[in-house]
């Protein structure tokens, strides 16, 4: 069963997380649609900021059970993600490639950084420093053959480039689907016999 917290792209080892596919079409993918990737991770900022502004605690401070998480946490989760993970692998890959493992990622982090925070401070934290990220993306000029540039991540092994970027996106929209899901569980009960009708009620997680 999977569990509703955990992050499928975070650096917690699990056998089950392997990185498949044809390495050159998804290099090719990424190649041919990073304006499309980049289109993605520009609005993720205003979505979330649509969803949740201004919504009463019920929404944003309630979870699915022990152990799994609020919508203040999944943006807590995301504003780590922006300062830790994805330009700090990017840069890692194109200046060090696989001599130097990523330094792992803590899902976590959020507990501490997110203290004593509300969540529209939270909200425009992250939308600086997405549109920091997508400046800095944008700024590094990638050429093709970057695309299938490889570094090494802690717990997947070798990752190319495109991956990365890729995941960035998949990221984002996992994520998404998970504060719907949490926002709907408050009214699993609420909404009666409907509930075999509504799929978001039978999610049982965003992991694989």
């Amino acid at each position: 069963m999977p569990v509703p917290g955990f992050d499928p792209f975070a650096d917690a080892s699990n056998p089950r997380i392997r990185v498949s596919g044809s390495t050159a079409s998804s290099n090719a993918a990424v190649e041919q649609n990073l304006e499309h990737t980049l289109a993605l991770l520009t609005r993720t900022p205003a979505t979330l900021n649509a969803l949740l502004r201004d919504l009463p605690d019920y929404w944003t401070r309630q979870n699915e059970g022990d152990k799994t998480w609020t919508a203040f946490d999944v943006v807590g989760h995301l504003i780590h993600g922006e300062r830790t993970d994805w330009m700090p692998r990017a840069r890692m890959i194109l200046q060090s490639g696989e001599s130097r493992a990523f330094d792992p990622f803590d899902r976590f982090a959020q507990a501490r950084e997110s203290e004593g925070k509300n969540l529209p401070q939270l909200l425009d934290e992250f939308a600086r420093l997405r549109s920091e990220n997508v400046r800095d993306l944008r700024a590094l000029n990638l050429q093709p053959a970057d695309f299938a540039r490889r570094g090494r991540h802690p717990a997947l092994g070798v990752v190319t480039l495109a991956q990365l970027l890729a995941t960035w996106a998949a990221h984002d929209l996992t994520h998404l689907h998970q504060l719907s899901r949490i926002m709907a569980h408050q009214y699993r009960e609420a909404v009666g016999p409907w509930s075999a009708f509504l799929g978001v009620m039978q999610c049982a997680g965003h992991s694989s």
